[in-house]
């Protein structure tokens, strides 16, 4: 029902993406649910920073417009209590207070965007269509992420560490040397390396490893995960 706490209109049973609206204004949710339904695209609006934690599950892509200035929960507060969970979702500012502060805290916090109301309704469509591409590269990327860690895991502690040594850029006779183990048992451990990790060659590892957070900022050593000096 318009101008409720909370309203839902999804076009298609197949949406993919979803604008989540977050604002106190009846106003502005009956103004920007309007605008989103103009063109065809899915929404949930709700009251309160709260009636959305209830109901928003992280693995839903899309995007969050968000009202600064908000009673009990405000969106800043919202917005850390998300990055806490590790919920990371592209957030687009609406306010009337565009209060600098205010402002360098939230995109410190993870808004892609900040508009100031009244806002330019086209402006508004194209920051979302924005956030949903940002919403989608961050999802592929933590799904690439989450497959080199499942290949990682394979691994044993010894293939880790021969892994490190490849992605460092030594050579098979410096590897060995520094392992301490002959030739032979160094490339026996390389091909299993390579075969868990599902790649051909140290380039292709390389770029595997680039791509995963977690390996590039920490090295292994035997069955410890240590901080690079």
């Amino acid at each position: 029902m318009i101008g409720a706490r909370h309203e839902t209109f999804h076009h298609s049973l197949n949406a993919v993406n979803t604008v989540f609206l977050v604002d106190d204004d009846d106003a502005v949710r009956r103004y920007v649910g309007s605008l989103l339904k103009s063109v065809s695209l899915p929404y949930e609006s709700y009251a309160t920073a709260e009636d959305f934690l209830q109901a928003y599950e992280p693995d839903r892509p899309g995007c969050l417009v968000l009202d600064i200035r908000m009673p009990v929960l405000s969106g800043l507060d919202l917005q850390e209590m998300l990055a806490d969970r590790g919920t990371f979702i592209p957030v687009i500012v609406v306010t009337a207070y565009p209060d600098v502060s205010i402002i360098v805290r939230s995109v410190k916090l993870g808004a892609v965007d900040v508009m100031e109301k009244p806002f330019n309704a086209q402006l508004l469509l194209e920051r979302i269509n924005e956030a949903f591409r940002l919403d989608s590269a961050r999802r592929l990327q933590k799904a690439e992420q989450e497959r080199i860690l499942r290949c990682m895991a394979q691994l044993t502690p010894r293939e880790r560490e021969v892994m490190d040594l490849i992605v460092s850029g030594k050579s098979n006779k410096e590897i060995a040397y520094t392992l301490r183990i002959s030739r032979k048992t160094y490339e026996l451990h390389r091909a299993r390396v390579m075969e868990k990790m599902q790649v051909t060659n140290a380039v292709e590892l390389a770029q595997k490893a680039m791509r995963c957070t977690p390996w590039t900022r920490q090295k292994t050593a035997g069955n410890k995960v240590v901080n690079p000096a």
